[in-house]
């Protein structure tokens, strides 16, 4: 099914936790090239946080989140969703059950998340992870960044610990200064240690973290995946221009088929800007 304007149907598997789910939904309409409210996407949230934990599963100490992931991706599907994205890192780990449950498309976080460091200018060497113990665990941002190059400077167990609590302030609907201590201290520390940029890896880290308090470049896992999605939608010739998110200008990721280049960004609708460097097209 395909929604008003040629624009594809955005199905949301959510509820991993329900905030994060919110700030996905309000990142993916900030991004969208609309004027008027017929502008916007059709977007389906199934909000379930009835899935069982997915760190508690990686760790073997919870019941398989599986079944519920790709009951809900179907579900979707059903409703009349023509591309899935999962604001969830951890339910990452389940990807490819949930690839194999549905006929269409699923986002991946990570490889967005990748693709965008590979496009910074200058590009990073190491980036610092903020995410759940089983993301970490399970080293999904490392293969994704090692594929483009980048290293991952990894958390101390101390650090991690307080990552954690942050994580879990947010999933108690807590968005106090405990927890964004814990972001601003965590991440100073990764930089000291060399990151050159700071993933927020887990979609409740964003909303108990202020850009401007890191010492470093960071990159929203959030907002980028939000960005993927607009970009996946979009019908073929959307307005191009730039939108704000959060006071900031965000430049959308290439188009598919199309390699970030150093050099080129890209406006709102995914298209190259002028004057930024030529393409580099998959082989």
């Amino acid at each position: 099914m395909t929604g008003e304007r040629g624009n594809r149907v955005v199905g949301v598997l959510g509820g991993m936790g329900p905030l994060a789910t919110a700030d996905f939904y309000r990142k993916l309409v900030h991004l969208t090239p609309a004027r008027i409210d017929q502008d916007h996407l059709r977007v389906i949230i199934d909000s379930n946080p009835k899935i069982p934990d997915r760190t508690a599963a990686l760790r073997g100490e919870g019941p398989d989140p599986t079944p519920a992931l790709v009951a809900t991706a179907q579900a979707l599907e059903r409703a009349g969703a023509d591309l899935i994205a999962i604001p969830c890192n951890s339910a990452h780990a389940f990807l490819p059950a949930i690839r194999e449950s549905v006929r269409v498309p699923v986002l991946d976080i990570m490889a967005e998340v990748a693709a965008a460091a590979a496009a910074m200018t200058p590009r990073p060497r190491a980036a610092g992870l903020l995410a759940t113990d089983g993301t970490v665990e399970t080293r999904l941002y490392h293969r994704a960044l090692a594929g483009r190059g980048i290293e991952v400077v990894d958390t101390t167990a101390p650090e991690q610990a307080r990552v954690t609590a942050a994580i879990l302030a947010v999933k108690a609907g807590d968005l106090g200064p405990a927890g964004r201590e814990h972001v601003r201290a965590v991440a100073a520390a990764l930089a000291a240690r060399g990151a050159q940029v700071i993933v927020l890896g887990c979609t409740e880290i964003p909303l108990v973290t202020d850009p401007d308090e890191l010492p470093v470049p960071v990159l929203d896992g959030t907002e980028i995946l939000a960005a993927a999605a607009v970009r996946e939608a979009v019908s073929a010739d959307p307005p191009a221009e730039e939108f704000p998110v959060g006071g900031r200008r965000i430049t959308r990721l290439p188009p598919p088929g199309e390699t970030p280049a150093p050099g080129r960004t890209y406006d709102g609708a995914g298209k190259p800007n002028a004057g930024s460097s030529e393409p580099a097209r998959r082989s």
